[in-house]
């Protein structure tokens, strides 16, 4: 009869503070969100967690009888400004509410006091929203057991890390394909941020559709605007002066920049679109509320929220019933054409 094998044990505090070089009760108060300790302790023992792979046990959950009364989900953003970060606050709070869950907004300043704070709270799960966070951030909180969802991720997120996005590089494409058909062949396209994810998917889908027909776009007129109006602004204005030949069509990544290329336009004096097409990308409010209503490839901003809160919940109750195999679901929802009356048929 074979002998029955005895289960891993899980790691210990003990066994993180020696590998850590500190003492147990620093370890238990990083690991709980302790405010008086160093940065660079806080950093020690957290790597050492994660090498050891230590998940904290003492984190409320569902169906926990220490949960709190009402029970709570963290929502962490980089700012609260703008309709899309509020559209997206709306799919997560309706899904939330619809479950008898609260949603506790923070805000993710430069430091790490964020992390702290979600590690303090009795929180069933966290779901950050545009902020940058590095892997040793997103590392914290899932060695500090509190389950995460990023929406929209800046930058890949770990493994064991789910996102929800949307089908940037489709929806690139899905412009190109939309001006091409319009006979435009000379095309300016104003990214977000070099180094993201979302944006140069965009940028990816949308030349790779350009080439497929022979198209091509001059250096000078692809420029990334850091997802600001004023930046997009003073890119486009930099296009649409830029001698003999100029775009008749200009892309932005990014609705709120495609506001930034009306505003150059208008400074030139050019007509939207009868000498220049806009096409923008997230189909927020002010898109159809511009003059004219811009044409743009639409997310599913509001269903992107509560998709986010529906993993997070059946991440949590995987990780209640059975430790995770490392491997976190990538979830990207259909973007789609939007059409209105920014782009016309090239002159």
């Amino acid at each position: 009869m074979p002998t029955p094998i005895d289960p891993p044990r899980a790691p210990t505090l003990a066994q993180i503070a020696a590998l850590a070089g500190i003492s147990v009760p620093t370890v238990s108060k990083v690991l709980n969100g302790g405010t008086d300790v160093s940065e660079a302790t806080r950093r020690r023992v957290m790597a050492s967690a994660q090498e050891l792979g230590y998940r904290r046990k003492t984190r409320a959950r569902v169906g926990d009888e220490r949960r709190p009364a009402v029970p709570l989900i963290d929502v962490v953003v980089k700012h609260v400004e703008g309709s899309w970060i509020s559209r997206v606050l709306e799919g997560v709070e309706a899904a939330a509410a619809a479950d008898g869950i609260d949603v506790v907004l923070t805000v993710a300043r430069s430091d790490d006091d964020w992390m702290r704070r979600l590690l303090r709270r009795p929180s069933l799960g966290a779901i950050i929203v545009l902020v940058d966070t590095t892997a040793a951030q997103l590392n914290m909180l899932t060695t500090g057991n509190i389950p995460v969802v990023v929406i929209d991720p800046i930058s890949r997120p770990p493994a064991d890390v789910g996102s929800i996005g949307a089908t940037n590089w489709d929806g690139g494409r899905l412009a190109a394909e939309h001006l091409l058909e319009l006979g435009h062949t000379r095309i300016g396209v104003v990214g977000g941020r070099r180094t993201e994810l979302s944006s140069s998917a965009r940028i990816d889908g949308f030349i790779t559709a350009l080439r497929e027909q022979g198209v091509t776009i001059p250096e000078e007129w692809l420029a990334y605007g850091d997802w600001d109006r004023e930046q997009a602004h003073r890119i486009a204005s930099a296009m649409l002066s830029s001698g003999e030949t100029t775009p008749s069509a200009i892309f932005a990544c990014s609705d709120f920049m495609a506001l930034g290329v009306y505003d150059a336009a208008r400074d030139a004096a050019l007509s939207i679109p009868k000498e220049v097409s806009v096409v923008g990308f997230d189909d927020i409010q002010e898109s159809a509320w511009a003059t004219p209503p811009m044409t743009t490839v639409q997310q599913p901003i509001v269903e992107m929220g509560a998709a986010a809160f529906r993993m997070l919940r059946e991440t949590d109750r995987a990780a209640a019933s059975r430790p995770s195999n490392g491997s976190a679901i990538r979830m990207e929802l259909e973007t789609r054409l939007i059409t209105r009356l920014s782009t016309a048929r090239s002159g």
